[in-house]
């Protein structure tokens, strides 16, 4: 009999428990769908007073500029790498627990949540549905729409670049701080190199990529099968991907190593590994006069000797426009002799340019040495008395 009552009694306390549940859900719906703001995290862009959402000026002029750069950009990695350099950052909040959160720079996922929020045009969401809002929007109808227009065509974009990917590994590599690593492609004399890049670097997060942040598709590719058809002799018969899939459930990429966690309870596979190097050495020009080492552009050489170029090239389209010598130089407040020494810079070799771009020259090279260099470019590094 005790249990018994027992029994009843938390068979009517649970009834009371979902009874209530289910009349808060629904008032919950009911108030969202006449507009009434019920409570949650309030949106960028928004603050509450007296339980409705009123613009916040500031955080709304954010917001605006976040809609119109990804209509400009075309892509949530580029529209999150803008707004790393122009400094923009989440809303801090504070928690009841008296912990500060937020203050950091948006990401790709905070950022499709918040160009896909229908808060922004007067609406409130409610799971699948929105119903018009009390509030008033921030973006115009017709930017929102282009740009859920926009993410929708590159979501499919993407979807179907995955799927038709010739990378063995999508999905499954990632680099040694937990970062997944994205299959990606370059183009060099008519031929087509794949790799694998961390992902965080298309964010414009260098700092968190692990100490693999690039590496050849076909080599690690090659390294990792040829283990697995070592490690598994009876699986010879298996296309490469299907062998992949049954037998590989991660790839961690180390400094030294691969190491490839299996999908059965088999023992991790430690691969030793050596990432060919896709840096090329930078060495400074020398001096045929000096064998010793020697000293590379001042820093300050250098940056005048960049700007005499870019005037020099400047000036050169605008004398083979039509101006003339003195019409240059009446503009730029200087001599016209200044400008006729200047404009033979705009001649200089591409070689010697890119040159002073990487601040190879060795010291002593100047705007004034470089002066009326010879048109021939073979010959003006033998002028300057150059060699690698």
């Amino acid at each position: 009999m005790g249990r018994l009552t027992l029994n009843m009694l938390l068979s009517f306390a649970q009834f009371e428990r979902e009874v209530t549940g289910e009349r808060i859900r629904d008032k919950i719906a009911a108030s969202k769908r006449r507009g009434i703001w019920v409570g949650g995290i309030v949106p960028l862009g928004y603050e509450v007073r007296e339980r409705k959402l009123v613009i916040r000026e500031d955080e709304a002029a954010t917001v605006r500029l976040i809609f119109e750069r990804y209509l400009a950009l075309g892509s949530l990695p580029a529209l999150q790498r803008d707004l790393r350099e122009r400094g923009i950052l989440t809303r801090l909040r504070t928690l009841s627990s008296g912990r500060t959160i937020g203050g950091v720079p948006l990401t790709n996922g905070p950022l499709a949540h918040l160009l896909r929020n229908r808060v922004y045009v007067g609406e409130l969401n409610h799971k699948s549905a929105s119903y018009p809002g009390e509030h008033a929007p921030i973006v115009a109808p017709a930017l929102f729409e282009a740009v859920q227009e926009k993410l929708t065509a590159n979501l499919n974009g993407c979807r179907m670049q995955r799927t038709t990917s010739g990378a063995l590994l999508l999905g499954r590599i990632f680099d040694d701080r937990g970062n997944r690593m994205t299959p990606s492609t370059a183009k060099k004399g008519g031929m087509r190199y794949r790799y694998y890049v961390s992902s965080v670097l298309a964010q414009g997060r260098k700092s968190d990529a692990g100490s693999i942040r690039r590496v050849s598709a076909s080599q690690i590719e090659a390294v990792v099968l040829e283990a697995l058809r070592t490690a598994h002799p009876d699986d010879a018969g298996i296309e490469e991907r299907a062998l992949i899939h049954a037998r590989v459930d991660r790839i961690v990429l180390q400094a030294s190593s691969i190491d490839v966690h299996p999908r059965s309870d088999a023992a991790l596979m430690k691969l030793a590994w050596s990432p060919a190097t896709t840096v090329r050495k930078r060495e400074i020009l020398r001096s045929s006069e000096t064998d010793g080492h020697q000293l590379g552009i001042k820093a300050e050489a250098r940056t005048v000797l960049l700007r005499s170029i870019a005037l020099a090239r400047k000036w050169l389209d605008e004398v083979l426009g039509g101006s003339t010598l003195d019409q240059v130089a009446l503009r730029e407040d200087c001599s016209r002799r200044h400008v006729a020494t200047t404009i033979p810079l705009a001649f200089l070799a591409p070689e010697l340019v890119r040159a002073v771009i990487d601040a190879r020259l060795p010291r002593g090279i100047n705007t004034k040495r470089i002066a009326e260099p010879e048109l021939e470019w073979s010959r003006q590094r033998e002028l300057l008395g150059l060699r690698p």
